[in-house]
C-alpha cells in the first residue's frame, strides 16, 4: 500500500508539473497574442480591409484568451486537486505508519500471552505427572498398609493362641 501510495504521489507530482508547463505556455501564448494586438491596434496606417481583418484577428485572440484562461483555471483547480489528494496520501501514509507500530506492540503482546500459555501448559503438565505419581504412592502405602494390618492381625492371633496355651 505504501509503495502504491509512493507510485500514485510521484505519478500526481508529474502530471502536476506537466500541467504547470502547459499552463505557463498558454499564459506565454496568451501574453504573445496580446502583444500582437496591440502592435496590430497600434497601426494607424491600416487599410479598411485590414482593419476587419484586424477586428476577426482581435475578436479571435479575445476567444483564444478566454479559452486559454478556461484551461488555466481548470489546470489549477487540476493542480489543488492533486496537492490535495497528495496531502491525502501523506496523511494515510502517516496513518499506516502508525497503524504498523500499533500492529507490532499487539504482536508482542500476543507473542507474550502465547509463551504464558506454553509455561502454563507445562505447568498442567507437571502436576499432572506430579499428581499420576502421587496417586501410585498411596497405592503402594495402601497395599502395605494392607499387608501390616494382615501381619499384626496374625501377630495379635499367634499372641492370643500362646496366651491361651499358657
Amino acid at each position: 500500500d505504501r509503495d502504491t501510495d509512493k507510485k500514485r504521489i510521484e505519478e500526481l507530482l508529474e502530471e502536476n508539473m506537466v500541467l504547470e508547463i502547459a499552463q505557463k505556455q498558454s499564459m506565454n501564448e496568451s501574453a504573445h497574442l496580446g502583444w500582437e494586438l496591440e502592435q496590430l491596434s497600434k497601426s494607424t496606417d491600416l487599410a479598411d480591409s485590414e482593419k476587419s481583418f484586424v477586428f476577426e484577428l482581435n475578436e479571435c485572440a479575445s476567444s483564444r484568451i478566454l479559452k486559454l484562461e478556461k484551461d488555466n483555471q481548470s489546470l489549477q483547480n487540476t493542480i489543488q486537486e492533486l496537492r490535495d489528494a497528495s496531502l491525502i496520501s501523506r496523511e494515510s501514509s502517516l496513518k499506516f505508519v502508525e497503524l504498523e507500530k500499533e500492529n507490532q506492540q499487539l504482536s508482542k503482546k500476543i507473542e507474550k500471552l502465547q509463551n504464558q500459555i506454553e509455561k502454563e501448559k507445562q505447568s498442567n503438565q507437571d502436576l499432572e505427572t506430579l499428581s499420576e505419581e502421587l496417586i501410585k504412592d498411596k497405592e503402594q502405602l495402601q497395599v502395605v498398609m494392607e499387608t501390616l494390618k494382615a501381619d499384626k492381625d496374625r501377630q495379635i492371633k499367634d499372641l492370643k493362641q500362646e496366651n491361651d496355651h499358657l
